[in-house]
């Protein structure tokens, strides 16, 4: 791209939350002259004060940054694009570029199309991480609504220096695909901590959630509990596809746990197996696993705990992903059911789906740690308070969804992540170098 664009296109974000921040300081970096930015106009002083010294620029509201710029990126919460849309939509300047950066894309583009005057391009985009991880090589989905090839190309031009992996898809492709990587691996998460909370427990302290993958499920539950809840609930509540599989995943915990208390290992077994070879007997003999060794893992451990003390453990959150439902109806989560190949959403991955999708297919992939955690599903009584409660937490977070309630979802959010917080910096430190390395593992492979 020519210096003259740089010193020329005007480029505005409205909604100067973590994503805000990061497009506009990433931006910025990159050489962009002018970069503009607002919020809420009663935190404009604040939010002059917090770019204080830097290139970019503050405007009081969102009519500012409209009247303006080139090209414009609505970086709201999700429940609120249209409202946001709808009150500074009609004053964007002719011929302007109009985007967003929302998880749910149906919405925003409904909201763009209605309330932007005819004259403007609309080109939306979404960086499928957050703030804190770097965005080399991660992906970014760019939507093209309705754009000429020079603003389209344009729009390219502006995003090329997050240095991102460009997905191109619709508006319905993108929240089919979230729904069915993002919103039921943010629900198994998000039970855990509500699990751990419910029984009082440091997962660290506990022996079978200590060591190897049980280190991913830890340090990924204290990355998200550690986040804005809107993220996440936006997510969940504004996908209706979302809705569903959330609501099929709590009910095949249930059905898994169900077979576990009453010591059914026959039909246990076969719901496993038919799970694991759909999703994972397909794989290829050189095929590179997403995950490191359980020693590597390890690094990356918040407990001290020897590894002789550590015990085994059931896994319900990964079996209930992949295993079968029986007499289920088509649309639901289980990847055996959906006859959803997980590994072709890959291009669209976000960190938090790579890790989930490594512990899944580390244990379905090792036989013995498989056979451990279906006698220990089965057996170990003194585990099953901890499965009743996950089952129990997995059904909360599945009637927040379906009841589209965001503030049951904020104050459940909130009241577990306020039991962890006093552990969030040394989790953050540990889960952005576990996947930095797992992504570095992933590049070698490719």
């Amino acid at each position: 791209m020519s210096l003259e664009e740089k010193s020329n296109v005007e480029l505005g974000i409205i909604g100067a939350g973590g994503m805000g921040r990061f497009y506009a300081q990433r931006l910025s970096k990159a050489g962009w002259k002018k970069v503009y930015v607002c919020d809420l106009p009663e935190k404009y002083e604040k939010l002059k004060d917090d770019f204080q010294g830097t290139a970019i620029n503050v405007l009081p509201d969102g009519f500012a940054v409209s009247r303006r710029c080139d090209w414009i990126m609505y970086a709201v919460e999700a429940e609120y694009i249209d409202s946001v849309v709808a009150k500074y939509g009609p004053a964007t300047k002719m011929g302007a570029i109009v985007g967003g950066q929302t998880s749910v894309k149906q919405p925003e583009i409904d909201a763009l199309t209605k309330y932007l005057p005819p004259d403007v391009h609309i080109v939306s985009c979404h960086s499928m991480h957050g703030p804190g991880v770097d965005p080399r090589g991660q992906p970014l989905v760019v939507i093209r609504q309705r754009a000429t090839d020079e603003k389209y190309e344009l729009v390219l031009k502006i995003l090329s220096c997050f240095e991102s992996n460009f997905v191109h898809l619709s508006a319905e492709e993108h929240d089919r695909i979230t729904a069915d990587t993002q919103a039921v691996t943010h629900a198994a998460f998000l039970s855990m901590g509500s699990a751990w909370k419910a029984n009082f427990q440091f997962p660290w302290l506990v022996p079978h959630f200590v060591g190897g993958i049980e280190n991913v499920k830890v340090n990924v539950t204290m990355r998200i509990y550690s986040n804005k809840w809107h993220v996440y609930a936006g997510l969940a509540i504004m996908n209706p596809i979302a809705k569903v599989q959330i609501t099929q995943y709590a009910r095949s915990v249930a059905d898994l746990f169900k077979l576990m208390i009453q010591e059914k290992e026959d039909e246990l077994r076969a719901r496993v197996k038919a799970g694991g070879e759909y999703v994972f007997g397909g794989l290829q003999k050189d095929h590179v696993p997403i995950l490191l060794s359980d020693d590597i893992l390890d690094e990356f451990s918040l407990s001290k705990m020897p590894k002789d003390q550590r015990t085994p453990n059931s896994h319900l959150s990964l079996l209930a992903m992949a295993c079968i439902t029986i007499n289920s109806i088509p649309d639901v989560d289980c990847w055996y059911t959906l006859r959803l190949n997980p590994y072709e959403h890959m291009v669209c991955q976000t960190p938090l789906f790579r890790l989930w999708m490594g512990i899944t297919e580390y244990l379905f992939r090792d036989p013995n740690m498989l056979e451990e955690t279906i006698q220990a599903a089965l057996y170990r009584k003194e585990i099953r308070s901890d499965d009743m409660e996950f089952v129990t937490c997995a059904r909360g977070w599945a009637e927040s969804v379906s009841l589209g309630s965001m503030d049951g979802y904020q104050k459940r959010f909130q009241e577990t992540a306020a039991f962890f917080e006093d552990r969030f910096s040394e989790s953050t430190i540990l889960g952005n170098n576990m996947i930095a390395m797992i992504s570095k593992n992933m590049d070698k492979s490719a």
